[in-house]
């Protein structure tokens, strides 16, 4: 490690609370600050003994551009990075700076942890374009609708005038597709409002999902509980949470049924001073579903609550928007991160 002067300069680095790393053109770490130390879980001495890039893997920023000031001699930032550490994302803004020490360039590269701030950004946006799309996607059924009825009821009575049986062949596939197209805005609708909430246990709920998934024999999947027994009961509508939560538990089967080790972790905890969509609650049931899946295409992820969007092949896109409906009317959230083989839905349902 190079030896600085514990001069005015150090000690400032030293109580800074932002994460501070000196770097050689190899990125070969020289000084780790403590708030450095603490977010990447190692001192100082064993960074020293590491690059740059051994803290953390899948970045998602090109490591080449946080060279660029040893030639260009002007700071470079960007403001959300993903980076990967014990397995667990983590989002940062990094800026990088040329210093000069005892006549030599050296890095001085500075990150911030965004985690909390970008998520309650991102969450109240992602609501706010949910509940736009939500009202577009219900005008537009009911729109679709009306029409609907009239075209399946001019095909019956085309039907009935027709002369020849045979020709009924053609009014049938008109009145079929109608009532495919009708199911479909139906399920487009979805739960126009919240059933009767009573106390329920939530582990029954999720062993009543966990049962359909493995009697479902398309599905080869292996699923793990990890249930908190603290967990009290509450006022939820049963039949809706199950909904909401099947839909994801099945999505995430559906994706896994081709790989031999699939694995679904059910997992609840109690979540304190849970902040959901602006408004902080004293405590919240939190249900992850965790699968060790290919993970989300990262050009999904921000709209993956969207109707019609969907990752799979010949998926619809109605099971997470539902899923969303459910959990909204029980003034809840659905949280998802995801990246190569693992996937994490996490739903919050306020606790009164």
């Amino acid at each position: 490690m190079m030896a600085l002067t514990m001069d005015f300069s150090t000690q400032l680095l030293e109580h800074q609370v932002t994460a501070i790393l000196l770097l050689d053109d190899q990125r070969q770490i020289h000084y780790a600050n403590p708030a450095a130390e603490q977010l990447f879980s190692q001192s100082a001495q064993r960074m020293a003994q590491h690059a740059f890039d051994d803290l953390f893997h899948s970045p998602q920023f090109d490591l080449s551009t946080l060279m660029l000031p040893l030639n260009t001699g002007q700071s470079v930032t960007d403001s959300d990075v993903r980076i990967m550490i014990d397995e667990q994302p983590l989002y940062i803004e990094l800026t990088s700076s040329p210093v000069a020490i005892n006549k030599s360039l050296y890095l001085l590269v500075e990150i911030r942890q965004i985690e909390q701030q970008r998520r309650l950004s991102q969450e109240i946006n992602q609501h706010a374009q949910q509940q736009a799309a939500k009202v577009l996607v219900r005008s537009l059924a009911h729109e679709i609708k009306n029409p609907l009825g009239g075209l399946r009821g001019a095909a019956q009575l085309l039907e009935r005038m027709l002369p020849e049986r045979e020709l009924h062949e053609y009014t049938q596939i008109i009145i079929e597709q109608a009532d495919r197209l009708r199911n479909l805005v139906d399920r487009l609708l979805g739960p126009q409002k919240l059933g009767t909430k009573q106390p329920e246990n939530l582990h029954a709920i999720i062993e009543k999902v966990r049962q359909l998934i493995e009697l479902n024999s398309s599905y080869q999947v292996k699923i793990i509980r990890d249930y908190d027994p603290s967990l009290p009961d509450f006022d939820v509508d049963a039949e809706q949470i199950e909904q909401a939560i099947l839909n994801i538990v099945s999505n995430a089967a559906e994706v896994l049924k081709d790989q031999p080790d699939g694995t679904i972790t059910l997992k609840t905890r109690t979540d304190f001073q849970t902040n959901i969509y602006g408004q902080r609650h004293k405590l919240a049931a939190k249900i992850d579903i965790i699968d060790n899946g290919p993970g989300i295409p990262s050009h999904i992820q921000d709209t993956l609550f969207y109707p019609m969007v969907s990752a799979r092949e010949g998926g619809t896109g109605l099971g997470l928007s539902i899923s969303q409906n459910l959990i909204d009317q029980h003034n809840g959230k659905i949280d998802v991160s995801s990246w190569p083989g693992k996937t994490i839905f996490t739903i919050y349902l306020p606790l009164k």
